[in-house]
């Protein structure tokens, strides 16, 4: 059975607050915001979207708007964490609201061996008939999915992807080069898409798409037709937004610079706290940079 297709721009979308809870208001427009720029896919509910600290009841209402809006553009689901069995339980519960496949992340804390990485993406995978993400990002988990361990993962029929955020070019490369028919790997980091890209990487999921759905929609179909000199200049104009969303834990630049293009209040969940001021003024200058 072939797997299921999935290339370019994917946004890992945040969750706009207010005081009192979800900015659902805010959520949609963000939403159209995305569509508007021709997104090729969506990621909601990833670790950017503070999941963590959402209630089953927001990841829901979240989902349901996401899927409400999202049309033919393919919607991925965050539903992973450090036990297998919650993971299962949690794409249950976003099961009603029929998304495309879920993003697995590897066990946080836990620390488990690379045969208990296989035996849980595994067991997740044999949960659900959806496709499947895998997410390696070991500066977030404190643990590395390996290239072996994927590459075993890739033989599963409906586990169709990685979203690799180790900025280790080896391993990954090993994983695009031996890679069965089908499966994909993405960039997890906005500025590594180029290089990984040209290299065989079908995309990104971006945070930097938060910002600048519209540019790196244009970066990643630039690459795909091999016009590299645009790639090139495209890539260099958005290499400051790309460095810039980091200087503080993901996703507090991101959610500063949308503040300031006044697409939602500058609200975080707790124990994730706003920007500082240095960072407010550096994202206030990198988006007026952009546009």
């Amino acid at each position: 059975m072939a797997k299921e297709q999935l290339f370019g721009c994917g946004t890992a979308l945040v969750t706009p607050f207010t005081t009192d809870g979800v900015d659902y208001q805010a959520y949609r427009s963000l939403l159209q915001r995305q569509f508007d720029a021709g997104i090729h896919f969506l990621v909601a509910l990833g670790t950017s979207a503070e999941t963590a600290c959402l209630t089953s009841e927001e990841k829901c209402e979240i989902l349901r708007i996401t899927m409400e809006m999202a049309g033919d553009t393919k919607v991925i689901a965050g539903a992973g964490c450090y036990s297998t069995a919650a993971t299962i339980e949690t794409i249950k519960m976003l099961e009603p609201y029929d998304p495309f496949g879920y993003l697995i992340v590897t066990p946080y804390y836990n620390k488990p061996t690379q045969e208990g990485l296989y035996q849980h993406f595994k067991a997740v995978a044999e949960s659900t008939s959806k496709p499947i993400v895998l997410y390696n990002v070991p500066g977030r988990t404190e643990i590395n999915l390996n290239a072996e361990t994927t590459l075993r993962l890739a033989e599963i029929p409906n586990i169709i992807a990685v979203k690799e955020a180790s900025a280790n070019y080896s391993q990954i490369y090993t994983v695009i080069r031996n890679a069965p028919e089908g499966f994909s790997v993405f960039s997890g980091n906005d500025d590594e898409t180029f290089p990984l890209m040209m290299s065989g990487a079908k995309g990104i999921i971006s945070v930097a798409s938060n910002i600048a759905p519209k540019m790196m929609v244009a970066l990643v179909e630039h690459i795909r037709k091999n016009e590299t000199a645009d790639a090139l200049d495209l890539n260099k104009r958005l290499w400051p937004l790309f460095k810039n969303c980091f200087v503080e834990s993901n996703p507090i630049p991101v959610k500063a610079g949308l503040y300031k293009m006044g697409l939602m209040q500058n609200i975080m969940r707790l124990p994730l706290t706003s920007a500082s001021e240095k960072t407010m003024a550096l994202m206030e200058m990198t988006v007026k940079g952009l546009y």
